[in-house]
């Protein structure tokens, strides 16, 4: 079903007969009835019973219809914003982030860069790196903000910060006494945090190693913005990034 197709199918279904059809659109009525008779041929199954010279949607129309019409709207958006694009009336900008970024930074930095800009349109995926690097090499992203360097050879990276790892605890662990917490402070805790495939997840076990420990989890996360949550009913301490303070 193409958008003509689309388009011809929602008038019927909208307005009744293929005569009002025909008028909404600002076409022929034979022109409706070849292009409704092509589209069930091409789908294989009736959309109409033709009885007593009325259209009557089939069970297949009723079906496809609810779906039909709210792409034709979304079409119908999208002509609008591309010819809005085309008379230079707004922008467009599409961030692809982590979520620890999405919820920490950008919030900000959105609320000043739309201040300066409010005529810029903003799209902002929270996603996996992986997928973000998809999107950038794809041309389906912009930008990207994410917790480690994207290494591709049309990707520029630009480091913006460095982000230190916290220990995430309650309040009345003794440990939040400490200024600093170090692998054998945590001898004998749950641990939060990242797997070891994710690039923090093989920094910790490096430091974990270099002291003589391993980095055992109980719990393993993919983000820092589930930590907080965890620790708060007492399940361990969350090693994370510094973005989820």
């Amino acid at each position: 079903m193409n958008a003509r197709d689309l388009e011809v199918f929602r008038a019927i279904m909208r307005d009744g007969t293929i005569t009002a059809a025909a008028n909404s659109l600002a076409v022929s009525q034979p022109a409706v009835s070849k292009l409704l008779l092509r589209l069930e041929d091409r789908l294989g199954y009736r959309l109409f019973d033709r009885i007593g010279g009325r259209l009557v949607p089939t069970t297949e129309a009723r079906l496809l219809f609810a779906d039909a019409d709210r792409v034709f709207r979304q079409l119908e958006a999208l002509k609008t914003l591309a010819s809005t694009i085309g008379a230079q009336k707004i922008g467009l900008l599409r961030i692809g982030a982590s979520l620890p970024a999405t919820y920490s930074l950008l919030p900000r930095v959105l609320a000043t860069f739309r201040q300066q800009h409010p005529e810029v349109k903003i799209h902002l995926n929270a996603l996996p790196k992986r997928e973000i690097v998809e999107g950038l090499l794809l041309g389906d992203i912009d930008l990207a903000v994410t917790l480690s360097t994207i290494q591709a050879p049309t990707v520029r990276s630009e480091i913006l910060a460095e982000v230190n790892i916290v220990a995430v605890m309650r309040a009345d662990d003794p440990l939040a006494l400490l200024d600093i917490v170090k692998p054998d402070d945590l001898e004998g805790r749950a641990l939060i945090s990242y797997g070891s495939h994710a690039e923090v997840g093989a920094d910790l076990d490096e430091a974990f190693a270099a002291s003589g420990k391993q980095r055992d989890l109980a719990i393993q996360i993919i983000s820092s913005v589930g930590a907080a949550p965890l620790v708060r009913e007492g399940l361990g301490i969350a090693l994370v990034d510094g973005l989820v303070a």
